[in-house]
């Protein structure tokens, strides 16, 4: 199976067209028909289901997505050999919405400051979500929320501080308080972020007498924060998770007694960098140092 028919593949799952996908790639109709003929005849299934416009049948969804993790990485491949001998190419960093962004955002600028040709792909997800783009060698670093399993990394540990609280309407009751404590969080719907271990983490605070009224759990906060009008719903998160889509209306009160979590970059241990990576990785350092000592 050849990337270049993948690359068919992908365009004609994307057009939903044999004749529109063929105009994109520059190659004739009946060239591509008979690729993705071939190609469905190499698998042993069906890809498409034939009409007015072509769909995706099961067996070709999951080729769509493979096909995608799949020419993602040959991308990749390509752009860190065709840097290799100087200091060049992208660099793909997984990261949630946290505060310490800006640490990281401070280094790629200071970076690219020494290295104008370097270019960043940024992918915002959950942890959870980063890790298997690393592991699958999508992405060269990580900006992770603890608690998470390091063991398979290894990392830079940030010192800024994640702070917990709640988001809520400016006129929702409890934005007239300075601090929000465990029994104010009675019987107030939430929505909390989805991920098992920051869940036991909320739980702990918490202590075992109480359980929180939960709404909605959601892997990305932010995306709840845009389709849910809160009213009396709050947003049970950390101040960073939401500080590049707040709204006017929202308001941020911490835990009292303060609930605080730490950030981790990531890279995969035993598994060589490229020479942009592993430089961006010292000026990272570099960055932390010159901090500390000031600090």
């Amino acid at each position: 199976m050849e990337i270049r028919v993948l690359k068919y593949f992908l365009a004609v799952a994307r057009e939903e067209n044999i004749s529109r996908a063929a105009e994109i790639l520059h190659i004739t109709q009946p060239t591509l028909s008979r690729q993705i003929s071939q190609l469905e005849k190499e698998l042993g299934t069906r890809l498409f289901e034939r009409g007015r416009r072509l769909r995706l049948t099961d067996a070709g969804v999951m080729l769509k997505r493979r096909a995608e993790e799949v020419t993602e990485l040959v991308d990749k491949i390509e752009v860190e050999f065709a840097g290799a001998e100087e200091m060049a190419g992208k660099i793909s960093i997984g990261e949630g919405a946290l505060k310490s962004s800006a640490i990281l955002m401070d280094a790629m600028i200071k970076f690219r400051e020494s290295y104008p040709q370097v270019q960043y792909e940024i992918y915002s997800n959950t942890s959870d979500y980063i890790k298997e783009r690393l592991d699958k060698g999508l992405c060269d670093f990580g900006l992770l929320l603890e608690p998470v399993d390091i063991e398979k990394y290894d990392f830079i540990r940030f010192p800024e501080k994640e702070r917990w609280g709640l988001f809520m309407r400016k006129d929702h009751p409890l934005s007239e308080k300075e601090v929000i404590r465990r029994e104010d969080l009675e019987h107030i719907p939430l929505i909390t972020p989805s991920r098992l271990s920051v869940q036991r983490e909320i739980a702990n605070w918490l202590g075992k007498d109480q359980d929180l009224n939960i709404f909605s759990t959601c892997n990305i906060i932010t995306n709840a924060q845009i389709t849910v009008d809160p009213g009396q719903i709050c947003f049970l998160t950390i101040e960073g998770a939401m500080d590049r889509f707040q709204r006017e209306e929202l308001v941020f009160r911490p835990l009292c007694p303060a609930l605080e979590l730490t950030s981790v970059l990531v890279w995969k241990k035993y598994q060589p960098l490229s020479r942009t990576a592993e430089r961006f990785v010292r000026v990272v350092k570099d960055l932390l140092e010159k901090q500390e000592i000031k600090s």
